[in-house]
């Protein structure tokens, strides 16, 4: 499982013209689920990114975690991130879990976050959507887990 996290000034997600999710200071999720990912992973992976330090503290220094900077959430599933690249000029994405089986899993991580946090906003699986965001700093950090 994978997440590209963004720390934002601002972001929202839009789909069909209207805005179905929306921030303002805060971490924008980008998160991509492989064919072995399940719920367990999921969790791991969400809970390190609540406890991720990426926000400045009182020394300017990334010292505070989304909770401690008080930011929301914006979580955004991305199958991209599970494409492979190393051939050819097109992405593989078979790596990707397929559509049926991770709409679930998302549905079931976005219920989990929200039982850990209650300021995230979500888009919607598998939609056409339009991400917009202020990249604060910018910072951007990859996490994974196995």
């Amino acid at each position: 499982m994978r997440a590209l996290i963004q720390r934002s000034k601002a972001a929202s997600v839009t789909v069909d013209q209207q805005i179905v999710g929306q921030i303002q200071h805060g971490l924008v999720v980008f998160l991509g689920l492989g064919q072995d990912d399940n719920l367990e992973k999921g969790q791991k992976l969400l809970d390190k990114i609540l406890k991720y330090r990426v926000f400045d503290d009182e020394k300017g220094k990334m010292g505070l975690n989304i909770q401690q900077a008080q930011g929301e959430i914006l979580l955004v599933s991305q199958f991209t991130l599970y494409a492979n690249t190393q051939k050819g000029l097109r992405p593989d994405f078979a790596p990707a879990m397929p559509p049926q089986q991770a709409k679930a899993l998302y549905e079931q991580l976005v219920a989990y976050i929200n039982s850990q946090y209650t300021h995230v906003a979500t888009g919607i699986f598998a939609a056409d959507m339009q991400v917009q965001l202020i990249n604060d700093g910018p910072v951007t950090f990859m996490l994974e887990v196995e």
